[in-house]
């Protein structure tokens, strides 16, 4: 198969990005990453982040947005905004629910969303974090959330979550096929949690990207990864240059 681009989610390095974006940007670019996915748009418009985009030659290939930005009038706005980034994946980045029937209204929601966008060519996922995976009436709230929505909904899974809240992540490629469009990469060390690199921890990489791969429908890699050893930009770029050496 084609080989999947590598984009970059912003939240890895938010405060480059607040305090100069066009220049954080282009340090990205120049890493050799091919996309972002911002988490935030720091005040900027639609337009303004297309100028940038195309000045630096990357892609949009996601956002991170809340939950109200999705629901009413504000969908529209939104579906406007990432249409002039020319990005068609919008991502939930984080919720909680209290039980399995709060956890199933959400599921049916985002699947409602998903139906309203897809004219536009748009889809809408959700991103997990750790307490995605904490057993809730005997399965998991992500197992809860992805068999009971659509098969539209993107599955973005942070591998380094995942592990964090005591999952594997590598099996949920396959028991969702086709709906892993987009994943984040992060590592995770139960040797020397917030220090690991990609490729320097507990994640089966190899087996991971196998099944992106194969079964996962996968279109972007996402990094996201901070580490307390490196300032966030070096620290990007070395992820990056990790990837490089897996053939990535």
């Amino acid at each position: 198969m084609a080989r999947i681009p590598i984009g970059l989610q912003l939240f890895s390095v938010r405060q480059q990005c607040a305090a100069d974006l066009p220049g954080t940007l282009k340090a990205v670019a120049e890493m050799g990453y091919e996309a972002v996915e911002p988490a935030g748009y720091h005040d900027r418009s639609a337009q303004e982040w297309k100028q940038m985009l195309d000045e630096f030659g990357l892609k949009m290939c996601g956002t991170h947005t809340a939950m109200d930005t999705l629901l009413g009038d504000e969908l529209t706005r939104a579906v406007e905004f990432n249409q002039t980034c020319g990005n068609p994946n919008l991502i939930v980045p984080s919720i909680k629910k209290e039980s399995k029937e709060e956890w199933q209204g959400f599921a049916r929601t985002l699947s409602e969303i998903a139906e309203k966008v897809r004219e536009d060519g748009m889809r809408v996922g959700y991103h997990n974090h750790a307490h995605d995976f904490a057993p809730m009436d005997g399965e998991t709230p992500w197992d809860i959330l992805f068999s009971t929505g659509s098969k539209d909904l993107i599955m973005q899974i942070d591998t380094g979550n995942a592990l964090s809240g005591g999952a594997d992540p590598v099996p949920y490629i396959e028991r969702y096929p086709g709906q892993a469009v987009t994943v984040h990469l992060k590592e995770y060390s139960s040797a020397s949690p917030g220090e690991a690199l990609i490729g320097e921890g507990d994640v089966r990489w190899d087996d991971f990207f196998a099944l992106c791969e194969s079964v996962g429908a996968t279109e972007w890699y996402i990094v996201e990864q901070a580490s307390r050893v490196y300032p966030p930009l070096e620290c990007v770029a070395k992820c990056l240059e990790n990837l490089r050496k897996m053939g990535k």
